[in-house]
């Protein structure tokens, strides 16, 4: 029946190829989203094994981190751009968890970020969620906690006021945009916890540091941030 399924599968590849989500070419396994090549071509940056990283700098002073990665380098029209336009616009949650996965292999080989008891994803204004169909951060945090083996909490943690996109805005402009805009519902479920809060991107850090501000206040919460990809200002 093996030997069935394999000769089945591989004739109906060659009707149905599977497509590369970076390059658009044909690869061979339809449990691949990349081939080889875009794989390599992955700007990885290695911050999670590195104290005082990129990362953590933008929140020095600003925010309480046990630590702080971004698993990519962001830049304009690059694969990461287009991967996480791909997730973020064009409903391929399939990449999410792929990215996610990714990052959770790099956190779990990290002594850094051993101790993690929850992830913890950014949340959209509901509107805009139910719009979109899905937290972008949420399916990136499920595809992180399939390696980690660590549980997502997704309901405490509450965004109650709608921003304006970030992406045009000056750092002032940012933190004025989003002050004020999440709640936590239950203090209580997350009290004591080493917390790892996720999102998609960090430019400037502000949306970030208006959540986990909220968060570290928490009584004996430990927090630390993770993101897919890191962008220049």
């Amino acid at each position: 029946m093996t030997l069935l399924k394999t000769i089945f599968s591989d004739t109906l590849h060659l009707f149905y190829p599977h497509i590369c989500a970076g390059c658009g070419s044909d690869i061979l396994s339809q449990s691949n989203l990349l081939c080889l090549k875009c794989v390599t071509n992955l700007p990885q940056t290695n911050f999670a094994q590195h104290a005082n990283n990129p990362i953590e700098k933008i929140f020095w002073g600003r925010i309480p981190l046990t630590a702080a990665h971004s698993e990519f380098y962001f830049s304009k029209d690059s694969l990461i751009q287009q991967l996480i336009h791909q997730l973020k616009y064009k409903g391929n949650i399939a990449i999410g968890n792929y990215l996610g996965e990714l990052m959770g292999k790099t956190l779990l080989a990290s002594n850094r970020f051993n101790t993690i008891d929850a992830l913890i994803p950014l949340p959209l204004y509901p509107d805009k969620e139910r719009k979109r169909g899905y937290n972008q951060a949420a399916i990136i945090c499920d595809g992180m906690s399939a390696i980690m083996n660590v549980p997502v909490i997704k309901s405490i943690v509450l965004r109650q006021r709608y921003t304006d996109t970030q992406t045009k805005k000056h750092r002032t402009e940012r933190w004025e945009n989003v002050a004020g805009s999440f709640s936590i519902q239950d203090e209580s479920k997350l009290r004591g916890k080493n917390l790892l809060l996720v999102d998609d991107v960090v430019t400037t850090g502000a949306t970030l540091e208006a959540c986990g501000t909220m968060m570290a206040g928490i009584d004996k919460v430990t927090l630390s941030i993770a993101t897919l990809a890191h962008s220049p200002k």
